[in-house]
């Protein structure tokens, strides 16, 4: 054994190379065929290159092929809505960008009898629970953080006093997001007929295929298929206003009318993704006239290979006109959404970009900080709102309006499911252009070239790279 190791240990390095070079040919096959951008698969091929075995377990944990198996999965979902899809379909008047968002998404356009903005979780969650405890025959609700605390408690409570009436309720929440919820807190709803799920369930059976980085985002409540609640907030104490000083600054909304239908949609193919089981209750899709407001519901996530959210804000984007105001707890651009910002400043439209002076993550803040100076050069005025602003909206001129889950970046854009609703209309747009310009107020302006240090500098530029993962 001696003697043949002898032997061996001058072609040893030889042989080593020759084994790392066929793996990096290797690899570089498989990553460039997902067909990707090419800066990101030059990034996923020298840093899988460098990390052998660690970086193949990231990209088989994070890369693209855990987006396309976990897209047939979703696909084979929608396909057993049959029947439930053909029942939400009423089509409504299409202007050119809600076409772009029909063909993105399959969703149709629609319309609202009423829309109201609920700032803050204290608004939110009074309207939440008077809308439960008016419910006659169902209540679904989807949302990635549910806390067993003061708040969660108290919606928990909510619901299963209507379960014990004979109220159908379903509760989706993400299992990492949700992680805190305990079976001893979530007795009480399935004792009185709740069901409960969890959505991408981590099991020691599956640890080589873990869903870490597909987490549903959304916040979706239907309440007899004619009232709805979507938009930023979770629930959690976090966000309630009335229990902390310090909880985040929020926007939800609430919308009665046809437009609910295609939230009801949204939920249900979540639930029968994550359960298997298809919600076949008879009330699920009541028939509603068309209202005045022109809505459209806008589901994205990697099931699909659209980006509809994405593509959608940019659409809206390369529309404006006259204003731009973004509002986003993490603002972390890509190429395109970059160009047609500081594009929009440039031909004269009023951009204005608000963001937390420092959020719940100091790498994404970092990384936000690093596009100031190109965007203030552009023309786009920058605000620092003075504590954790977790808002995510879109305002473009005088009637175009992005609500939702949303974030500003790479991540909700391509790879947690996430929910918007895009209106076409200057009533819903004033109602949101007072909310904004109340919150921008209270913002502080970055002028010019900052003068942050260069060790500062340097963080922000490194953080930068991450840009693609965060």
């Amino acid at each position: 054994m001696t003697e043949l190791w002898t032997a061996l240990q001058p072609h040893l390095s030889f042989w080593i190379g020759l084994a790392w070079a066929a793996y990096v040919l290797w690899l570089a096959g498989w990553i460039v065929m997902q067909k990707r951008e090419p800066v990101a698969t030059l990034s996923w091929i020298l840093s899988l290159a460098l990390l052998p075995v660690a970086g193949l377990v990231v990209y088989h944990w994070l890369g693209p092929t855990r987006i396309r198996r976990n897209r047939i999965k979703r696909s084979q979902a929608r396909a057993r809505m049959g029947e439930l899809r053909l029942g939400a379909q009423q089509a409504h008047e299409a202007s050119p960008l809600m076409r772009l968002a029909e063909a993105a998404s399959g969703f149709l356009p629609s319309s609202c009898e009423r829309v109201k903005l609920l700032v803050g979780g204290a608004a939110k969650f009074n309207a939440l629970v008077d809308a439960i405890e008016s419910a006659r025959y169902h209540v679904h609700l989807e949302y990635y953080i549910f806390e067993p605390d003061i708040t969660g408690t108290r919606i928990r409570d909510a619901l299963v006093a209507k379960a014990r009436e004979g109220v159908k309720i379903r509760l989706l929440v993400d299992a990492l997001g949700s992680a805190k919820l305990s079976r001893e807190f979530l007795a009480p709803l399935r004792e009185a007929g709740g069901e409960v799920a969890f959505f991408h369930r981590f099991r020691l059976r599956r640890l080589w295929h873990p869903r870490l980085n597909l987490r549903t985002h959304r916040k979706i409540v239907v309440i007899d298929g004619s009232i709805g609640f979507t938009g930023g907030i979770n629930i959690t104490d976090t966000e309630n206003e009335a229990l902390r000083e310090d909880a985040f600054h929020d926007l939800h909304l609430r919308m009665d009318g046809q437009a609910v239908r295609w939230l009801q949609l949204a939920f249900a193919e979540d639930w029968v993704y994550t359960t298997g089981r298809a919600a076949q209750d008879a009330d699920l899709w009541p028939q509603m006239p068309n209202g005045p407001i022109r809505a459209q519901v806008l589901p994205a996530g990697p099931d699909s290979p659209w980006e509809t959210i994405h593509r959608v804000m940019l659409g809206a984007l390369h529309r404006a006109q006259k204003r731009i105001w973004l509002v986003t707890p993490y603002f972390v651009p890509g190429e395109a959404a970059r160009l047609a910002l500081t594009s929009a400043a440039l031909r004269g439209v009023d951009v204005r970009l608000l963001v937390p002076r420092r959020s719940d993550s100091a790498l994404v803040s970092a990384a936000a900080r690093s596009y100031f100076d190109e965007l203030i050069g552009a023309g786009v005025r920058v605000f620092e709102y003075p504590r954790m602003l977790h808002t995510k909206a879109l305002l473009v001129d005088s009637d175009i309006s992005v609500l939702g889950s949303s974030n500003f970046d790479n991540r909700s854009f391509r790879l947690n499911f996430e929910l918007c609703v895009l209106f076409e209309d200057t009533g819903v747009a004033t109602a949101l252009e007072s909310v904004l310009a109340e919150d921008l107020s209270h913002g502080r302006e970055v002028h010019g070239q900052r003068n942050s240090g260069f060790w500062r500098e340097l963080g922000e530029a490194s953080a930068r790279l991450l840009s693609p993962l965060l």
